[in-house]
């Protein structure tokens, strides 16, 4: 597996001049969040501040693997809803899988509470959304070479897709190489799927795995992640992607100091 961190941990803005830490650290992909990169009209980065960012990264042997925290400051966005917000929400993505491309990377994970919340729709309806909604954006994408996972999130904090098994259901309906699946092991942890069996069944359509705690603490402080556990898993079905740390910054100060503890975790579980 190798070895990823996301931008959330880092200093906004400045902290390409400081990546050089990472690579000393091991990391081989650095995992981003738009708004955390460029300051001003973050989702709509020019030509020029995509490519300087994308040089920037590579400088230091790292590679962008992809994009998250997509929906940022947008909770207008929604893949249910009228017919307009839907079409706004699609072209938006659209736009995000193009920024991937020209930086690089693969995956964009979609995890936004609000761009999924079903609300009144049953689970069938939902699901008949999602995969229409998932259908014609993979249509869209399909020349970028980028793929969407829809982000298993805690039930505290989205009332639509809670499992990695809830996402596979819309990736199969779907049936596009533009989405697949992807493990938040919290999520995974507080919904029991930490069991040999679930790996094996999203084995061919995992891209990637979001390594996290509950309130994106450092790696191993909560003990409700079996870090350990869910590596062996992932080495057992042969799992060679991004293992990307998702961490908040724990301190502006030296924002280095709390990577450098999850990173132990991530070589010692995941490795």
């Amino acid at each position: 597996m190798k070895l990823a961190v996301s931008n959330i941990g880092l200093l906004p803005y400045t902290h390409l001049d400081d990546l050089g830490a990472l690579t000393d650290m091991g990391f081989e992909g650095l995992e981003v969040a738009l708004s955390r990169t460029f300051p001003e009209d973050w989702n709509h980065p020019n030509t020029a501040d995509v490519e300087t960012y994308r040089r920037g990264v590579e400088a230091f042997g790292l590679n962008v693997v992809g994009l998250h925290s997509l929906f940022w400051d947008r909770p207008d966005y929604t893949m249910f809803g009228h017919a307009d917000v839907i079409t706004k929400t699609m072209n938006f993505l659209v736009q995000l899988s193009a920024v991937c491309r020209d930086l690089g990377g693969k995956t964009l994970i979609y995890g936004s509470r609000t761009a999924r919340t079903r609300g009144h729709r049953t689970m069938e309806e939902a699901n008949a959304a999602a995969t229409d909604f998932f259908g014609a954006l993979c249509q869209r994408v399909e020349g970028h070479g980028t793929c969407f996972c829809i982000e298993p999130l805690e039930t505290e904090v989205a009332d639509y897709i809670h499992s990695v098994l809830e996402s596979q259901t819309i990736v199969k309906a779907v049936d596009h190489p533009a989405l697949r699946v992807q493990i938040d092991v919290k999520a995974m942890a507080l919904v029991d799927e930490v069991q040999p069996e679930i790996f094996e069944a999203v084995r061919d359509d995992l891209v990637h795995v979001h390594a996290n705690e509950p309130g994106f603490e450092v790696l191993g402080t909560s003990g409700l992640v079996d870090h350990e556990k869910i590596g062996t898993c992932l080495k057992n079905i042969g799992y060679d992607g991004y293992v990307s740390i998702e961490q908040r910054m724990i301190d502006a100060a030296d924002p280095f100091a709390g990577i450098c503890e999850s990173v132990k975790v991530l070589k010692e579980c995941y490795t």
